[in-house]
């Protein structure tokens, strides 16, 4: 398994008191398959995807990526895992508005300590996984909104990560603009065998996804599988 998270419990603090934000919450991914976290907004969604991405160290639990538990790992150790095993798809593309789409995906290759070269050709061949090769040299103000979230995804690949996590990436498109981008998160968890997390609010694009699982006031939901 890719992404293994048992018992989680986060909590903040809410003035005198403490807030629950995670009430033990365990999700296994296994690699190739995708899972959608759905939930009202303030039901932990957002919270499970950081903890998830070791950004937040969680009250109790364990997260595991790729058979490495993080609980012990230091400051250093974790960045260094989320460079080489974790791809984020953030809500926003953040572009760089300086750098071509290409040079938004070298960039983090660069980061890990790629050659230019090496970066260059491994930026193309996902760049043309997502249909973008031919705006490769274009500028986020050259692309449309579609297209900025494909280079978004792409960048996330980079460094051929085992466990992509994916936050709201259909929130500022229309409903089939929406659609194209989760086919192809879907399409690409399979060729490259991700354990994908896609946290969205709307249900309605993930009907390739192998479970939903729901999030209510901290406590995950998960049906058994339906493929």
């Amino acid at each position: 398994m890719s992404l293994h998270l048992t018992g989680i419990t986060l909590t903040y603090p809410d003035g005198d008191t403490l807030l629950t934000a995670l009430d033990r919450v365990s999700l296994v991914v296994p690699k190739g398959s995708l899972t959608g976290v759905v939930g009202p907004s303030g039901s932990g969604k957002s919270s499970l995807l950081a903890v998830a991405a070791t950004l937040i160290t969680p009250d109790a639990g364990t997260v595991t990526i790729d058979g490495t538990p993080t609980t012990r790992l230091s400051r250093g150790e974790l960045a260094e895992l989320r460079r080489r095993k974790i791809g984020i798809v953030f809500q926003q593309p953040n572009l760089l508005p300086s750098l071509t789409a290409a040079e938004q995906l070298q960039v983090m290759a660069q980061i890990d300590g790629r050659k230019p070269r090496t970066a260059r050709d491994r930026a193309l061949e996902l760049l043309d996984s997502v249909g973008l090769v031919g705006q490769a040299d274009r500028r986020p103000h050259q692309l449309s909104g579609g297209q900025r979230q494909r280079v978004n995804i792409a960048r996330a690949l980079m460094n051929d990560p085992t466990v992509l996590l994916v936050d709201e990436p259909t929130s500022a498109l229309d409903h089939e603009r929406g659609a194209a981008v989760i086919d192809l998160i879907t399409r690409l968890t399979h060729e490259r065998a991700t354990a994908t997390v896609l946290v969205t609010h709307d249900r309605t694009h993930l009907a390739a996804a192998a479970r939903i699982a729901e999030v209510h006031d901290g406590r995950l939901h998960l049906p058994a599988p339906t493929c």
